[in-house]
Parts: C-alpha cells; structure tokens; sequence
C-alpha cells in the first residue's frame, strides 16, 4: 500500500531530524536530538490531544526540524539574542516544512496553516497554535525538566517555570500537573504557580 501524503511528510521530516549532529541518550541508546525531540512531541500531542488535526501533527512533528543547522552562538548571548535565534529559528521550521508539504502534494491552503501553527502565530487565539504550546511545555517537562532543574539554581527555575505557566491553556495546567514528576519538581512548580 502506497503511503499517504501525511505519513510521507512525517517521514522526510524524521529523515531531516536523523541527520542531527547532536545526540541525546536515553537508557544507554544514543539518538539524533531532534529526531527523539520531534516522536516525544508527536507522543504528548497525541495524549494531550487524541484528535489533533493533520497539520497540528505535522507541526508538532516539525518543530524542531534541522534545529542544529542555526547555533545559540551565531547570535550575542543575552535575552536580545537569545529572542532573536529564537525568531530565526521558528521561520527556518517553518519553510523547511513548507518545502516538505509541497513536495508532497500538499496546497498552499494547507501548508500555510502549518506555518501558522510552527510559526506559533496568534497563541491564546488560535487553537492549534495553543496546542502546539502546550505540547511543547509538556514535553520540556516531562522529559527535559529534570535535567534542566539540576544544573540551575531554584530561582532561575521557578522563573522559567513561571513563563512556561504563562504560555499554558487551562486544559495544559491539568496535564502538567499530572506529570509523573519527582517531588523536588512539583514544589518547584507550587512555588511557581503560588
């Protein structure tokens, strides 16, 4: 049987993601970054949200795309620059993704609905756009909080906590807080939250 247009987007995508040059080990196994980034995003969104629309699970899938080809460094190490890697970023997802829509048959209708929602455009307005969000916040903390939290002093955490709070829907709070986090964690997020 012939593969779909989704299932063949969401290949090329992992194709991209495989050619990581970072690595990220889990359980003694290496992986290619990003391409474990981008099946953690698929997983949590498809938890989070069971009836997440094509482009929304192409957009999850997708949202770290060649993330390793623009370095932090190319960019002055403050907020400004950090703001603006960040920008840079989000709009090389974006086209890579574009690219890869079109070349697999998809319209422009489509593709740019995608963009909209890897672009993160209009979140607390747009639903899907807020779903990427809370997908995105659920699986820092699920799998990349932990790690994060230990090599940062609390007040730095609770500080990134607090903004990743503020980019939530109510039904990402709910989620969040069901998380199998360690108690060390889940006082940082009270504390956060309070």
């Amino acid at each position: 049987m012939k593969p779909t247009r989704f299932e063949t987007a969401i290949a090329l995508i992992d194709r991209k993601n495989s050619e990581d040059i970072n690595s990220y080990q889990v359980s003694g196994l290496e992986y290619p970054k990003e391409l474990l980034y981008s099946q953690r995003m698929t997983r949590t969104l498809l938890q989070f949200n069971p009836n997440a629309s094509k482009a929304l699970q192409i957009a999850a899938r997708a949202q770290h795309v060649c993330r390793w080809k623009i370095a932090r460094d190319e960019y002055p190490m403050d907020r400004v620059g950090y703001l603006k890697w960040r920008e840079t970023l989000k709009k090389m997802h974006a086209d890579i993704t574009a690219d890869i829509l079109k070349q697999v048959g998809y319209d422009d209708q489509f593709t740019d609905r995608v963009k909209l929602i890897v672009l993160k455009k209009q979140i607390k307005k747009n639903e899907e756009s807020q779903a990427l969000e809370d997908t995105i916040c659920l699986v820092f903390l699920d799998y990349y909080f932990e790690e994060f939290a230990a090599k940062h002093d609390d007040d730095k955490v609770v500080d990134i906590l607090k903004k990743t709070w503020a980019k939530m829907s109510s039904q990402g709070h709910q989620a969040a807080l069901k998380l199998p986090l360690s108690e060390k964690s889940l006082a940082l997020i009270q504390k956060a939250i309070a």
